[in-house]
């Protein structure tokens, strides 16, 4: 039987960025990332999620934070130099990068949007990020992440 790949893991091979992948059992719905996490046995720490955000000026933007860390709206904006941001509807998400909700990889969208990643990623030798489908995980070095996707590290999560 062939080995499924998804579009962000053929992009991947064709870059030659070294990742490993993660596949979860999975009804094609939608299931939160502390569920991911703990479907793949790895800790919160190293699993991120994909948020999509607009901006002020209509400017879409990336945000690559923890499962378990919430978004700072403020801190997203100043990253991205907008006066604010705020998160795209859900029914937005499939129009705007091809991808599903929880399915939604920063690799691989339609359109290659300002994408910054949590600063607590420089602490981590890799992240596990989606896939780009539901039930699948990616984990490779944060640079590499960052080179392939023209990202950059930033201060954007709530801290507590």
């Amino acid at each position: 039987m062939a080995e499924i790949k998804t579009n962000a893991m053929r992009i991947l091979d064709r870059k030659k960025i070294p990742y490993q992948h993660y596949s979860y059992p999975s009804d094609g719905e939608h299931v939160d990332g502390l569920t991911v996490a703990a479907a793949i046995g790895q800790p919160l720490e190293r699993v991120y999620k994909t948020l999509v955000t607009v901006g002020k000026s209509g400017g879409h933007y990336v945000f690559v934070i923890p499962v378990a860390a919430e978004l700072d709206l403020k801190k997203a904006a100043k990253a991205v130099g907008e006066k604010s941001v705020q998160m795209i509807h859900v029914k937005e998400i499939n129009q705007l990068t091809g991808y599903i909700r929880g399915g939604c990889s920063p690799i691989g969208m339609k359109k290659q949007f300002p994408t910054v990643l949590s600063d607590s990623a420089k602490e981590l030798s890799s992240v596990i990020i989606s896939g780009g489908r539901i039930g699948f995980q990616i984990d490779l070095k944060p640079d590499d992440l960052l080179g392939l996707i023209r990202g950059k590290y930033g201060d954007i999560e709530v801290q507590e």
